[in-house]
């Protein structure tokens, strides 16, 4: 397969425009046209359909993008990384989760620098289901992420737990409140994907207690954007008791305690199983599973 024209056809479909994909690969539409029509060729198979809107997937294009994906990454994996061996570079790239990468990880990262500042360190922040697929398909080498603790693709190993606690700015919700009163609570939540999302649901439906059940008046997909919303009276959430420590102190933030429910966050650091781990993934990996790695 010819990765010229691969790359063509996955970059179209991005752009969703014969012309803007054009424009993007220094190519004439002519020139574009005539790459994806060889990769359709190649492969037997029509790929696109065009249309007011752009393009459109064909059932057998969608096939090919989604294998695009993971070859065109793998591509850029292997150049990133014999690029790293010529220049004696260690690139170390991560995905962590929202709960521990916008508060927790950064503190960690810092720490292991002060002792490796040959290692260069990128952090990517996404929700647990894409750090996993990350992983999978091969765009990073090392993922952190909340309550997966299984996968047939990966090694996991646990790296801490975490209280998930139901908070408020709001004076006059009570300190303690029964299961009962909590579905009628304003709650804001995480998007579908979050590891917290799952944990909680996960909790709930130990009591009967459906996602359905509850007043979910809207979701985020940042813990910060959820923090700074129930600190502005906006609603109610569920969040890890490790990002709100300072608010709970002050008094900002009230933890609400319900009866019958506590929730753990569990929280796991995870490669492929075929994946040869470098030197320095090794020492990082160490490194966040020890008590040396210093959380926010």
């Amino acid at each position: 397969m010819n990765i010229q024209y691969l790359r063509a056809f996955y970059v179209t479909v991005k752009a969703n425009s014969i012309s803007k994909a054009a424009k993007i690969l220094h190519l004439t539409q002519p020139g574009l046209s005539m790459q994806i029509q060889s990769l359709e060729k190649e492969l037997q198979v029509s790929l696109l359909n065009r249309s007011n809107k752009g393009v459109e997937l064909t059932e057998g294009g969608k096939v090919v993008f989604d294998y695009a994906t993971t070859i065109l990454s793998l591509q850029e994996n292997i150049e990133r990384d014999l690029s790293n061996l010529k220049s004696d570079k260690k690139h170390l790239l991560i995905g962590s989760c929202k709960a521990v990468g916008e508060y927790a990880l950064p503190c960690s990262i810092y720490m292991y620098k002060q002792n490796n500042k040959d290692v260069d360190i990128n952090l990517e922040i996404s929700n647990t289901s894409e750090v996993v697929n990350d992983l999978v398909s091969r765009t990073i080498n090392v993922g952190i992420f909340h309550g997966y603790d299984s996968n047939k693709d990966l090694i996991i190993k646990r790296v801490t737990s975490d209280r998930l606690l139901l908070v408020t700015s709001l004076p006059l919700v009570k300190d303690k409140i029964s299961l009962k009163e909590l579905l009628r609570l304003p709650l804001i939540f995480r998007e579908s994907g979050s590891g917290t999302r799952e944990t909680i649901l996960k909790s709930l439906k130990m009591h009967n207690i459906k996602g359905d059940d509850l007043n979910i008046i809207y979701e985020l997909n940042s813990m910060e954007a959820i923090k700074t919303s129930v600190i502005a009276g906006k609603g109610i959430s569920f969040i890890p008791e490790l990002t709100i420590k300072r608010e709970l102190k002050d008094g900002v933030l009230k933890h609400i305690e319900v009866e019958e429910l506590e929730i753990f966050s569990k929280f796991y650091i995870g490669y492929r199983k075929d994946h040869n781990l470098s030197p320095f993934e090794t020492d990082f990996i160490s490194f966040i599973k020890s008590s040396k790695r210093g959380f926010c």
